[in-house]
């Protein structure tokens, strides 16, 4: 049986801040019930530690002088054994795993993330005194990116995977940080972890590992030209023969209307008609007016400019006189956040907005919604798309990423043949969005053919089981 650890710095339920907790908290479980012996590591972070039962002791280490200790817990609702890297720099610090109540990031996270890194080289090299010792390192995004460099120090290294979630977070660190940590000085060069006199903590799986993965095939090519590859663009194309895209799944029993219990009322695609009870449910728990014959567009996730804000604020007037109602969960910058109050404060029967983090609400926008707006000006995957296929809620994208290998815009000929199953536009231009959402609405107003493209919306499969399949053979790959 392959051993398998899998490395992350969050997974749901256990930690969550954006979509590779979903991701961790869901393809190591589904490559358990697939037959690999799977660990999954994360920080000991003081939530997690607070929110779990009395741990297991796996072992203490010392790592560069500093003790600390693996506790065991199995992943909420699975059978995944989690073990948790217990120490002060995880914790005893509430919050956000990444940044101060300020929202700036943590100051010693250079240290907090290299001794993740450490750990998990340690663990994977088979030097870290346990019982059991992988045959894959599985490590994600910047956070675990020294990882994979690490156990190139070893004669005993595993096969090694790097999923990249987003190139928008390389982990740079100055030069006095990386002499501090006391990583090899034989790292600090181009072809290592130096990028533009910086360290970057993700070079150390895009340089290293056996097998890149990106978490869908077209962010995979648009990383390596220029802008999406942000200045990483040259070493991502010398290991093209190495980078593959897999697209994320979902976690087909969290998001399922059929049995969701955040909702006012579950359904089916043969009982879709239900669909409307949840809108109007909504609608009356935000204070928006009772409107049946109206379209509800929602969008949930940061509110931050990659999400399309720029796209969005120059027409929201023209968006909300297009006879739509407008939903907004998230947190982000607050100049967005501002905005976007100002305009529900002015348009209280057509718009409300939730400042907030909140899982139950999002499933409950994802239910009641017609449209689901996801105007990314880049998508590396994206879930949100995902949940509102599975969910008849048709998404309004941006042909980027994860986004444009998910979506089939709904035009006379995908309509005809009923591939259709949402609306894409192409350019970065509030114009284009607005001539985009206009064309939902009008299509709306079809129930017909509305209901033929939610129903072909419903029937894509985005699951993890297929999704990991896909990992297991890049697993046993030639390197």
């Amino acid at each position: 049986m392959e051993r398998l650890l899998f490395v992350a710095s969050e997974a749901y339920p256990l930690i969550k801040t954006g979509g590779l907790a979903d991701v961790a908290g869901s393809l190591p479980e589904v490559l358990r019930q697939q037959g690999m012996d799977v660990r999954l590591l994360l920080p000991a972070y003081q939530h997690v530690l607070e929110a779990i039962g009395p741990p297991a002791l796996v072992a203490h280490m010392e790592v560069e002088g500093m003790q600390l200790r693996i506790l065991s817990t199995y992943l909420p609702g699975t059978k995944l054994e989690t073990w948790l890297l217990e120490h002060p720099l995880f914790s005893h610090r509430p919050g956000n795993p990444y940044h101060d109540p300020q929202g700036n990031p943590w100051p010693d996270n250079a240290d907090r993330f290299a001794l993740l890194s450490r750990v998990a080289a340690a663990i994977a090299t088979g030097q870290a005194g346990l019982d059991w010792r992988p045959d894959v390192l599985h490590c994600n995004d910047w956070h675990t990116g020294p990882a994979i460099a690490l156990t190139h120090l070893s004669e005993r290294r595993p096969r090694t995977v790097f999923t990249v979630h987003s190139l928008a977070h390389m982990g740079l660190f100055d030069r006095a940080t990386f002499d501090r940590l006391g990583l090899p000085a034989h790292f600090w060069s181009d072809s290592a972890l130096e990028f533009y006199n910086q360290c970057s903590f993700i070079k150390g799986g895009l340089v290293y590992a056996d097998y890149i993965t990106t978490v869908s095939p077209t962010y995979a090519l648009e990383i390596c030209d220029s802008p999406g590859g942000m200045g990483l663009e040259g070493l991502l194309r010398q290991r093209r023969e190495r980078l593959v895209g897999i697209l994320n799944g979902i976690d087909s029993q969290v998001w399922n209307p059929a049995t969701d219990p955040f909702l006012e009322q579950r359904y089916t695609p043969q009982s879709l008609q239900d669909k409307a009870l949840n809108k109007a449910a909504l609608q009356a728990t935000l204070g928006l007016a009772p409107a049946a014959d109206r379209p509800l567009v929602g969008l949930v996730g940061r509110l931050v400019e990659q999400k399309g804000l720029e796209l969005i604020l120059p027409v929201l007037g023209e968006i909300l006189a297009s006879g739509v109602q407008l939903v907004v969960l998230g947190t982000g910058e607050h100049r967005y956040e501002r905005q976007l109050q100002a305009a529900a404060a002015a348009h209280p029967d057509a718009m409300a907005v939730a400042l907030a983090y909140d899982e139950s609400l999002a499933h409950r926008i994802e239910a009641a919604a017609d449209i689901f707006l996801m105007p990314s000006l880049f998508e590396p995957c994206g879930l949100n798309q995902l949940y509102s296929l599975r969910y008849g809620t048709l998404p309004l994208v941006r042909a980027v990423g994860g986004l444009a290998d998910t979506v089939v815009d709904s035009n006379p000929q995908t309509l005809a043949d009923g591939t259709a199953t949402g609306f894409v536009f192409e350019r970065p231009d509030p114009a284009e969005l607005l001539a985009t959402l206009q064309r939902a609405v009008a299509l709306w107003y079809d129930q017909r053919q509305w209901r033929q493209v939610q129903l072909a919306a419903m029937a894509q499969d985005f699951s993890w089981q297929r999704r990991a399949n896909r990992y297991m053979q890049l697993y046993t790959a030639p390197v």
